[in-house]
């Protein structure tokens, strides 16, 4: 039984507005979370330096440190008992390289441990430079090194 004669059938209708409504939110979060790399890298000019190559090479004092706990100093080997007979050993080497008279400017000593050599050697070795005076310290490592 058809009470409805003469009225059509409506079709249905999409309501595009929560649809808008749901693509812009996303929209939005989309572009609040977007990490932009062009805004993480930082565009540097590094100064270029035009000086001379130094003449002569500075006052360096190499101490060596292996893993069985022996030191040397400019390549000869040297035993102490304790930190202060090290600073010693620091000094003469100091003073050998300048031919017996006091160095012009303080060392740099150049502290080269072995990767398996206990960290109270390395220790032993800084606490000599303090004790003889010499602030400059630096370490040694090798570039490229695969494990």
């Amino acid at each position: 039984m058809n009470f409805r004669k003469g009225k059509g059938r409506e079709d249905p209708e999409i309501n595009l507005i929560p649809f808008i409504d749901v693509l812009l939110v996303i929209l939005i979060f989309l572009m609040v979370t977007t990490t932009y790399s062009k805004f993480t890298e930082l565009q540097i000019t590094l100064p270029t330096a035009d000086a001379s190559k130094a003449v002569e090479k500075p006052n360096e004092i190499n101490v060596t440190v292996d893993a069985k706990g022996n030191y040397t100093v400019n390549h000869v080997a040297v035993s102490f008992r304790d930190a202060a007979g090290l600073a010693d050993a620091l000094r003469e080497a100091a003073l050998e390289a300048n031919q017996g008279k006091p160095p012009a400017q303080t060392p740099v000593v150049i502290v080269n441990a072995d990767q398996f050599a206990m960290h109270q050697m390395v220790i032993n070795v800084m606490e000599a430079a303090r004790l003889a005076g010499y602030e400059k310290l630096t370490f040694a490592a090798q570039a490229g090194a695969k494990k």
